[in-house]
């Protein structure tokens, strides 16, 4: 069976076949057609100049609903699922963002990678972004914005999926477009006790030279999260040493070639 991580994968990468991944032989991606969503192009002298927030607001006023047209898995199985990918997205926005005169443009992105394994075991690499939009009007002025993008993939495109989910999730929600699914509330689940990792697993992590400064930054956040920063492990040299030593020692090493 896939994972939600290996569906998230498949949903953000719509062009890759899931056989990528480690799903099922007869798991299949139906993309959902393209259709004309009907806008307008803007006519000879251009869109209107207002405000960025009026330009905005025009365009969440023509892209009103998308449905959730692909398909990932057999229909009618229990694997099954379906989903608005970024193409959707692309599809109804592009056009409205063009008629009002409005630019979705990427200015920054901060990016984590961690090697995971699939549910079959198999290697693979996790992709996390946050990335900030600029979206601007047709008078220049602008807005910042934040959105984040997670991929799990076992070739080079995790970085491509994780952008593509970032830039879907910021046009569904900056855009308030409905999804037609049941209401987060309608349903409960209660909350089990998640395992707490062992400072010796920290440790390996630290210590693993596929570990990259970003990721050890990362480790160093949820470290001082759980009061671990201060735990003394044996390190690499069995000599006892708290885990934010470590840390800040693999991360000099990696990124100034020195200890």
């Amino acid at each position: 069976m896939t994972t939600l991580a290996d569906r998230a994968a498949a949903a953000a990468g719509r062009t890759d076949s899931p056989t990528t991944l480690d799903a099922e032989p007869d798991a299949e991606y139906t993309p959902a057609p393209l259709e004309d969503p009907g806008i307008p192009e803007p006519g000879p002298d251009g869109p209107e100049q207002v405000p960025v927030w009026v330009a905005w607001s025009r365009v969440m006023g023509d892209v009103r609903a998308i449905s959730k047209g692909s398909l990932f898995g057999v229909a009618g199985t229990s694997n099954s699922y379906r989903f608005r990918g970024v193409d959707a997205a692309l599809n109804a926005f592009g056009p409205a963002c063009r008629l009002h005169g409005v630019l979705v443009l990427p200015i920054r992105t901060e990016t984590a990678y961690r090697d995971v394994k699939t549910s079959g075991g198999k290697n693979s690499r996790e992709c996390t972004v946050t990335v900030t939009y600029k979206i601007m009007g047709p008078t220049g002025d602008s807005i910042e914005v934040q959105s984040a993008g997670e991929s799990m993939d076992s070739a080079d495109k995790g970085t491509a999926k994780a952008l593509s989910t970032a830039l879907r999730s910021l046009l569904f929600l900056g855009g308030l477009v409905p999804t037609n699914d049941a209401d987060p509330d309608a349903s409960g689940i209660e909350r089990g006790e998640a395992p707490v990792r062992t400072a010796e697993s920290y440790r390996d992590e630290q210590l693993d030279p596929a570990t990259t400064p970003s990721r050890l930054d990362q480790i160093r956040t949820e470290l001082r999260g759980l009061g671990m920063l201060n735990a003394r492990v044996p390190n690499e040299a069995g000599e006892l040493e708290t885990l934010d030593s470590i840390g800040g020692r693999m991360y000099r090493a990696r990124t100034s070639g020195g200890a």
